[in-house]
């Protein structure tokens, strides 16, 4: 008897025990743009058993590689770096006012903890705000800005404040930590996009556990500065030149509210890995991850991105000659908080895709539209 199509299959996984707990330190482990160093060194660490070489380039990217030696060149690339915070200034009270370091959002910051890097280790403090009872009487609540949030570290004066080890240009960021939700939801802090570099790892894990022998050499590329300008991934795409590039990165769950679906399209965690269209995504390449999705029975999502992606899939789409680009996105809720959440299901599933995919693309294989 045949299978009906609105018969749901049996959910694959792939996450196990041990990689996991890598997540949950990655996770925890703290890497904001510009200073993403220690986690590379974390992620490294658990890909160098499944991959030939690697290296870092100057900024920080990270690459994974296996057989370096061909000369069809595949990438699956994920960012690295998390939004925080710069200390911008320290009054002669003792309090810190801040600027981003990219998205973070001024509106979740009263009442947070904190942690302050400094050359001598982290300082702590905390996001203060005014108490309720302070707030009242007819005139209209001052909301949170960048010209109000500040930062209490216990100190009182400049001078103790910059004996901690305190100074303009110390990046700061929140400690809030992962865990599992419901055994559901993975929940945390720069699951956009650290997730994304552990899915790529366990591709490559993936990949040495099943004895695969690609036909190609396969880039696992975790790239620094995206959340300021996709910065890491426009320098490493020169470096390498590669053929193809599978990239993969969050996107915006829309079923919570105060989200227009409308505007942003109806996509929701737990329905599987979310597939775009957009002028810098290759239709070829796309019809792959696509058909390849259809066969291998992993449920996915569509998604319109309009102009552009806003993900690394458009600084290796434009480098070059043109690099022929994809992009799988991980649907998330509450992008740029502290308590970004993701399907378990969804994370197999784009894990499950991407090294699908892999299987499929053949050495030397043109994505042209016209040839």
């Amino acid at each position: 008897m045949s299978k009906k199509k609105s018969e749901k299959q049996p959910h694959v996984a792939v996450v196990n025990d041990k990689s996991l707990s890598f997540l949950e330190k990655y996770i925890n482990n703290a890497s904001p743009t510009g200073f993403e160093w220690k986690g590379q060194e974390l992620w490294l660490d658990y890909i160098k058993p499944y991959i030939d070489d690697h290296y870092v380039d100057n900024y920080g990217t990270a690459v994974g590689i296996i057989n370096p030696k061909a000369e069809y060149k595949v990438v699956i690339e994920a960012h690295a770096d998390e939004i925080s915070w710069f200390v911008n200034y320290i009054t002669n009270d003792g309090l810190i006012y801040v600027i981003r370091n990219g998205g973070s959002d001024h509106q979740i910051a009263p009442s947070k903890r904190v942690n302050i890097h400094t050359d001598n280790g982290v300082v702590k403090a905390v996001f203060g705000w005014p108490a309720i009872h302070t707030r009242l009487g007819g005139e209209k609540e001052e909301a949170p800005s960048l010209k109000n949030i500040f930062l209490d570290c216990g100190c009182t004066s400049k001078d103790e404040v910059e004996k901690l080890g305190i100074h303009v240009g110390c990046v700061i960021t929140y400690e809030d930590e992962f865990m599992v939700l419901n055994d559901r939801y993975y929940v945390g802090r720069a699951l956009d996009n650290r997730v994304g570099g552990f899915m790529i790892a366990e591709v490559a894990r993936l990949l040495k556990e099943n004895k695969v022998k690609l036909p190609f050499g396969l880039y696992i590329v975790n790239a620094v500065q995206e959340e300021i300008g996709l910065r890491g991934a426009e320098m490493i795409a020169h470096r390498i030149k590669p053929n193809v590039a599978i990239v993969t990165d969050v996107t915006h769950d829309t079923q919570t509210p105060m989200i227009s679906k409308i505007t942003q399209g109806d996509l929701a965690c737990g329905r599987g890995p979310v597939v775009s269209y957009a002028p810098a995504v290759q239709n070829n390449v796309n019809k792959v991850l696509i058909e390849t999705a259809q066969k291998a029975e992993i449920p996915f999502q569509r998604q319109a991105s309009s102009r552009s992606t806003g993900t690394d899939t458009d600084a290796f789409a434009y480098s070059n000659d043109g690099v022929p680009s994809a992009l799988i996105s991980l649907c998330l809720r509450y992008m740029h908080t502290t308590v970004e959440m993701v399907h378990k299901e969804d994370v197999d599933n784009v894990i499950r895709l991407i090294y699908e995919s892999l299987l499929v693309i053949k050495s030397g294989q043109d994505f042209r539209y016209i040839k």
